[in-house]
């Protein structure tokens, strides 16, 4: 039994920590540019929206002949 016990192949705890180091760098530069493509992503998205409102507030302008009232709900 013992004999099995010593063929048996497997990684080494060094082999596992410098695995685990690698990976820890890399998510040190991976985070904060993952944050920063989020951070741009939802700005793009503010400024779309707001394009869109100031559409349809001028279409309203033209209809209407004037802004449409905007209420602020709290």
């Amino acid at each position: 039994m013992p004999a099995t016990i010593r063929n048996q192949q497997g990684f080494t705890l060094f082999e596992l920590i410098a695995v685990m180091l690698i990976i820890g760098v890399l998510a040190t530069f991976a985070i904060p540019e993952y944050t920063s493509y989020r951070a741009k992503a939802c700005n793009s998205a503010s400024a779309s929206d707001l394009k869109n409102l100031k559409t349809g507030m001028e279409s309203y302008m033209m209809e209407n002949q004037e802004y449409p009232v905007v209420v602020a709900y709290r």
